[in-house]
């Protein structure tokens, strides 16, 4: 949640303040959410979308409060945060905060894939999986395997293992996910993931 630090083109951090409004990072969680609330008011994305994390778990002194999370997401998603819809679509297939209903999972799945997000692809192949629809679920794993989704290449090879799938799917799949990898390597951007590597991600 507290701004990251900024790093320079060599990987050397070059700030510790926010890079968006030059302040120090918050000393606790009330102004942290001070902070993000001003952005949340001016119609910030993902500032909306964090809001809504928060509430889904109770994070940062926050009570639980899942119908306030999909409302947030919703909002986001409005705005153009594919992720967004992903989450909701995570709430509808397990039931959290709602009732359990995989055909609007899979509508909300399918909104944040059209919008490019990897993680919704890969559900949405997940679901076509376990209704017996193997094909589908290729074609889902190997779109977003294709922009880095590590997941959908194990289930190709799982695929390909049980005879679902070819070789040349799997080859495929295998040089398309390492050519996205060598194409948006960076120090910085390794550095930036090792940093988020306590993000949760719905999947």
């Amino acid at each position: 949640m507290y701004p990251c630090p900024c790093y320079d083109d060599k990987g050397n951090i070059v700030a510790d303040t926010c890079p968006f409004c030059r302040s120090s990072p918050p000393a606790t969680d009330e102004e942290a959410l001070n902070r993000m609330q001003k952005r949340v008011e001016v119609g910030d994305a993902q500032a909306i979308y964090s809001f809504g994390h928060y509430y889904f778990l109770g994070n940062y002194g926050l009570p639980q409060d899942i119908p306030k999370a999909l409302e947030l997401w919703h909002r986001a998603g409005e705005l153009g945060f594919a992720s967004a819809y992903n989450n909701i679509g995570y709430a509808y297939r397990n039931g959290r905060g709602v009732e359990v209903d995989k055909k609007k999972a899979n509508h909300y799945y399918e909104l944040a894939a059209m919008r490019g997000d990897a993680n919704a692809r890969h559900n949405l192949g997940y679901m076509e999986f376990k209704e017996g629809n193997l094909n589908r679920a290729l074609k889902h794993f190997m779109v977003a395997a294709g922009v880095g989704h590590k997941e959908s290449l194990k289930s190709i090879r799982k695929l390909h293992a049980d005879g679902h799938a070819s070789k040349q799917d799997y080859t495929a799949a295998l040089r398309a996910y390492q050519a996205y990898l060598d194409e948006i390597k960076s120090d910085q951007r390794d550095k930036a993931a090792a940093a988020r590597d306590d993000c949760k991600y719905y999947e």
